[in-house]
């Protein structure tokens, strides 16, 4: 797929182009995204109680929570390439909202299992935002817009382990007692997921010249179907191994972080006796370094590439993925508060820049199978919490213990990054195309003002 007027500058405080919309709608719908599908993890203490969960149970209901939006993600890529990024977006977050309300009716771990399963779904929003974001911006500044604008979205994993014992509260001031509070404070995201889907379906399109619709009706972009249908494109990125090698990495990076944002408050609040609220505010830190973390790790990307082309760009994926394992092995030996929260944030740079690094590189693989390729790359990091998921069920193994064996898997993974590779005439050909793009007339810089 070959889209034109791409805009090859990031301008954060213009909202009139329909790249920069298409920016700042795409992340912070992934935001809010985040406050549905992690809402509760923050208030799981009181859950727990409420419906008389055990450890076993916590597990299987965080393994549902990131399990069916590997399904999920590899269907919303090509579904992008069909009906486009607008359309997929309003649909998720309209029917993603009901769930998250629905979710306080659960009296029993199998409703609650089920709710927290399908809640799920709208993790596939990561796909969706990298996707727009993809289509939107040239190759010099695609690796630093595509981690941005996930970055500010995983964000929402922070400011919720912040704000939910928040909004939990001030519910409970208003004389609500306990096993309604949680119920009641779920509803609060899910209204604002419905409010964000109807305001992407009309403030935002698909591409810089208009929806996939008015493109394919000026010839502009073939028609979803035959060798650009829906099965095409997923058939042809799945056989590239590339891609299988890419779903690996961010299994270890991204699949990491979704373990982390459903196990960190209760785990400071066992580990380190501390209140709800402090240790919401604690595991709140982890998913805050979203706001540039992942930002660095696109940025250095864009900036390898233009020393070393796309052999620049693998380098740097690697480097990160490494270091995120070994940081995560210290992590895991930490007894002490203080060192333990030092250490987490140490961590989390690293585990954020490597999905910036990661999603540096997806948008290069295949540009005619782009949505399915960002789907499967996506469904990795939903597989890799899936798989972790069954370290931190485990009544024989502590959560430091998982944290240990998962930082050894982490930098065995990172090998998988040396397995990407491109052929000399695409490198020849994208190191041509961020020259241009980096080197742009002042006239199409202009006209992204």
């Amino acid at each position: 797929m070959e889209i034109r007027n791409k805009a090859n500058k990031i301008r954060l405080f213009n909202w009139k182009t329909p790249q920069m919309r298409a920016f700042h709608f795409s992340w912070f719908a992934f935001h809010i995204c985040f406050f549905g599908w992690f809402g509760i993890a923050p208030l799981m203490a009181v859950v727990r109680d409420d419906l008389g969960l055990t450890k076993t149970q916590i597990g299987n209901t965080i393994i549902a929570s990131v399990a069916i939006t590997v399904i999920v993600r590899l269907a919303i890529g090509v579904l992008c390439d069909k009906i486009g990024p607008r359309r997929a977006y309003t649909w998720l977050l309209c029917l993603g909202s009901l769930p998250v309300m629905c979710i306080g009716f659960a009296d029993s771990f199998e409703s609650f299992f089920l709710a927290r399963l399908a809640i799920g779904a709208i993790g596939a929003s990561f796909v969706i935002t990298q996707y727009h974001t993809s289509v939107m911006f040239a190759p010099n500044v695609v690796g630093t817009a595509n981690a941005t604008s996930a970055g500010w979205g995983n964000l929402g994993g922070g400011t919720t382990q912040i704000l939910m014992p928040l909004i939990f509260s001030g519910i409970l001031m208003l004389g609500v007692n306990e096993a309604l509070g949680w119920r009641l404070a779920m509803v609060v995201p899910g209204i604002v997921l419905f409010l964000t889907g109807i305001a992407y379906y009309f403030f935002t399109q698909d591409a810089p010249n208009g929806n996939f619709s008015d493109l394919r009706a000026r010839g502009e972009l073939p028609e979803a179907d035959g060798e650009h249908g829906m099965g095409a494109s997923f058939a042809t990125a799945a056989k590239d191994i590339r891609v299988w090698a890419l779903f690996v990495v961010y299994a270890a990076c991204f699949g990491v972080e979704l373990t982390i944002n459903n196990i960190a408050a209760i785990y400071y609040f066992d580990n380190f006796e501390l209140t709800l609220a402090s240790a919401g505010l604690i595991a709140g830190l982890f998913g805050l370094m979203n706001l540039f973390a992942r930002t660095l790790g696109g940025i250095f990307s864009d900036l390898f590439a233009r020393n070393s082309g796309l052999k620049g760009r693998v380098r740097w994926l690697f480097i990160a993925m490494l270091c995120e394992g070994v940081a995560l092995l210290f992590f895991s030996q930490m007894q002490v508060l203080a060192l333990a929260i030092g250490i987490m944030l140490v961590f989390s740079l690293f585990v954020q820049m490597a999905e910036g690094a990661t999603f540096g590189v997806v948008p290069f693989i295949n540009k005619k199978a782009l949505g399915a390729v960002a789907g499967i790359v996506g469904a990795g990091g939903n597989a890799g919490a899936v798989a972790a998921g069954f370290l931190f069920r485990s009544e024989a193994l502590t959560y430091q213990e998982g944290l240990f064996y998962l930082g050894i898997a982490v930098i065995i993974a990172s090998l998988c990054a040396l397995v990407v590779r491109f052929s000399p005439e695409v490198e020849a050909e994208e190191n041509a195309a961020y020259r241009e793009a980096a080197g742009a007339e002042p006239s199409a810089a202009m006209s992204l003002r």
